[in-house]
């Protein structure tokens, strides 16, 4: 992805990573939340806050009755900022005034949503403070 808006950071790395739509799984992708955020020298709480909204947003996704199903997460990292799509097998998204989204919203900048034919998907974006180092 290439900057397309004066001023908009481009992408200069994108990861995916797919797992099985099962709670067991969810540490490989809280785990690589993580180390991707520390390699924007973002501070201890604000990667630890990531981590749990990746893993909260995990866990919306997951659908007991698709046994077959797969979380897929996308980071794409950028000067200063990183986004996270996850998608998974869910069928429906809890309303945006529920706990769930209250803690998404508390622990990133910006959540956004969607669902479509094969599933749900949420996006996490967190940019960096400016002036932060």
């Amino acid at each position: 992805m290439a900057t397309d808006v004066a001023g908009a950071d481009a992408v200069s790395d994108l990861v995916e990573l797919r797992v099985p739509a099962d709670p067991a799984y969810l540490t490989v992708v809280r785990t690589a939340s993580a180390g991707l955020a520390a390699r924007l020298d973002l501070t201890l709480d604000e990667i630890e806050d990531l981590r749990i909204a990746v893993d909260e947003a995990c866990t919306l996704l997951l659908d007991p009755q698709e046994a077959d199903g797969r979380i897929t997460a996308t980071f794409r990292l950028g000067r200063g900022a990183l986004e996270v799509e996850v998608r998974g097998p869910a069928t429906s998204l809890p309303e945006r005034s529920s706990f769930a989204w209250a803690v998404l919203e508390a622990l990133v900048g910006e959540v956004t949503t969607g669902q479509g034919e094969h599933g749900a998907w949420i996006v996490l974006r967190h940019t960096r403070a400016r002036g932060a180092t």
